[in-house]
């Protein structure tokens, strides 16, 4: 056998190794995906009811338009000096892990809405790098927000400090620090909370999981 002959088939062995080498890693990476999806718990939960809010763009918003979307929401205020910014910073870290064509929203409440207009969300949303086709920011009335953050909706705790009772001019609201998750037919499905080690990797998972949900 000639030496271009040997070579070629050497070069033609080598491929296939290399071609079931990366079928066998992609098959282990799906297995783990997999195991990770099973190890986050989803039960069937309640419907959110209808809420009508605004958005950062001044568009108005129902749970009509996020039908066929799953969506990770918190709630959180601009003037915030604590927690908020950090939870901003985990939702943004969140829509870098996520697909760019996932069917998946980012929601973002704010619990002060006369101060928290479109227009602050949007430059609030602008510092963090908030892209708007997949992270909305919602303002709107106490009454319509409470509506859909609170008992009737996604279960979240926010309350106004009263005056005598605030350390700072920005001590306004004490509010949940959670990740809460909505499946595509508007039901509320789980909550995590924004600083454990594992939030990134959990919610992650959980919107996959729901997205192969039928």
């Amino acid at each position: 056998m000639d030496k271009p002959t040997r070579k070629f088939e050497w070069l033609i062995w080598g491929a296939l190794v290399c071609t079931m080498v990366v079928i066998a890693v992609a098959f282990v990476l799906s297995e783990i995906q997999k195991r990770q999806a099973r190890d986050v718990p989803l039960p069937l939960s309640y419907p959110l009811p209808d809420f009508t809010l605004t958005n950062q763009l001044g568009q108005m918003v129902s749970l009509r338009d996020l039908q066929g979307q799953v969506w990770i929401a918190d709630i959180i205020f601009t003037r915030c000096p604590g927690a908020c910014p950090l939870m901003t910073k985990r939702m943004k870290e969140l829509q870098t892990a996520l697909p760019d064509d996932a069917q998946v929203k980012l929601v973002t409440l704010t619990t002060d809405p006369e101060f928290d207009t479109p227009g602050v969300l949007k430059k609030y949303g602008e510092r963090f790098g908030a892209d708007p086709a997949r992270w909305i920011f919602l303002t709107g009335t106490k009454k319509e927000i409470g509506r859909l953050a609170l008992r009737e909706g996604l279960k979240f705790f926010a309350e106004e400090v009263k005056p005598a009772e605030r350390t700072s001019e920005t001590d306004l609201y004490g509010h949940s620090t959670i990740f809460a998750i909505v499946d595509r037919e508007g039901r509320m499905r789980g909550s995590f909370e924004y600083d454990e080690p594992e939030t990134i990797r959990k919610v992650v998972a959980a919107v996959k999981k729901l997205l192969r949900e039928k």
